[in-house]
């Protein structure tokens, strides 16, 4: 069946926590995941893959990701959502604090997105920076430079207001998330939000039983998208 072949198909990509000691160097997370459900009425289903690669040299922190998530109801597209980001964070000053440099190319069905560009700059603090317990949160400022499936290409300057979290509860469960809002400073009605929420059940050290929970808003475009889906995440550090 359809569905079934672009689930085999389809690697996509998923940013991660990492937490690097001081001998690793590579971090990996790759995750499929989805939803079908099929009834007299008809099928739907939903597919959210993704991949993180990390590295760490020093006081330099690379990751570069990329999310895909895919969906159909009655042979109708619902999503067709790609993302793909590259992070930089730079720790060159006191503990628990760095500078972080960002440059995201996002494409959306169901956003409205025809193509977006953002990069910028900021600065990030921890609040809690433990192996099993970590609270960020950071701000800084993105170019924006957007094409819109409204017929609308414009540019504007974001404030880009991040809190991201992760706990472990010792080899049995992860709680990972990532909050966003992007205001634009030219116009108050003009905001993104994003929300990503996971909770991973330990198989094995490096597989797990995962749910995720994506919510994003779009407001300039007046389009929103709720995810929820089930899955499996490998995650191995080299």
């Amino acid at each position: 069946m359809k569905f079934v072949f672009i689930l085999l198909l389809s690697l996509g990509f998923r940013s991660s926590y990492a937490q690097y000691n001081d001998s690793t160097h590579y971090h990996m997370v790759l995750s499929s995941s989805g939803s079908i459900n099929k009834t007299n009425d008809g099928t739907a289903y939903l597919l959210n893959n993704a991949l993180n690669l990390g590295i760490k040299k020093k006081d330099v922190v690379l990751n570069a990701t990329n999310t895909w998530v895919y969906g159909q109801q009655n042979n109708v597209l619902t999503n067709n959502d790609f993302s793909s980001a590259l992070f930089l964070n730079l720790y060159k000053t006191f503990p628990h604090f760095y500078y972080w440099g960002l440059l995201n190319y996002n494409t959306s069905y169901s956003l409205k997105i025809n193509n977006q560009l953002l990069a910028g700059l900021g600065i990030a603090y921890s609040l809690i920076d433990k192996k099993d317990a970590y609270v960020n949160l950071s701000d800084g400022v993105l170019f924006d430079q957007s094409d819109l499936l409204v017929n609308d290409i414009y540019h504007t300057y974001r404030n880009s207001l991040r809190l991201q979290f992760h706990f472990a509860w010792a080899d049995i469960a992860t709680l990972d998330g990532s909050n966003f809002l992007q205001s634009s400073f030219s116009n108050q009605h003009d905001y993104i939000i994003r929300t990503t929420t996971s909770l991973g059940l330990k198989l094995r050290k490096w597989i797990s039983l995962t749910t995720t929970l994506n919510y994003n808003k779009m407001n300039i475009t007046s389009s929103n998208n709720l995810t929820f889906t089930y899955g499996l995440t490998l995650d191995k550090y080299f």
